[in-house]
């Protein structure tokens, strides 16, 4: 297996209003994940997560690095098969040329993850959620 498989599983928006947010996606029948509230919530779409969490938040995880002025409020996520793939992940990426923005840590939520920034400033979540299954060819089937 590679340090970083190939997959892209879930784009995160910064939501200013979660709730509202929500409402609206609700509103064009996209399937809701399991444990959305107006604090988080998640959409599946053919293989990926798009999930809604507040702005402030995502910024103190993610916002720092990277070139001045890069910060969109959106990430990218990739999820690994284990809570240990995350630091090897994680290493590999900043090997690769990204930037360390936020170092992997163990998360409320239950999992684990790490932030970094792509040459341009894009920002990658190197995620470990221990309910995210996956199908044969790494697409999100599940998540919650």
């Amino acid at each position: 297996m590679n340090d970083i498989p190939a997959r892209l599983t879930v784009v995160t928006l910064g939501a200013r209003d979660v709730g509202a947010l929500r409402s609206f996606y609700r509103s064009l029948g996209w399937p809701e994940a399991p444990g959305s509230d107006d604090t988080w919530a998640g959409f599946l779409l053919g293989g990926v997560l798009l999930a809604l969490y507040p702005l402030g938040e995502l910024t103190a995880e993610a916002g720092a690095g990277g070139p001045p002025g890069s910060w969109s409020g959106v990430t990218l996520a990739c999820n690994v098969d284990t809570r240990d793939e995350v630091d090897a992940a994680f290493a590999a990426a900043l090997a690769a040329g990204a930037a360390g923005v936020a170092a992997p840590v163990d998360r409320e939520w239950g999992g684990r993850s790490g932030y970094i920034a792509d040459p341009e400033g894009n920002r990658w979540e190197v995620a470990w959620a221990g309910s995210a299954r996956f199908d044969s060819r790494g697409a999100l089937v599940s998540f919650g």
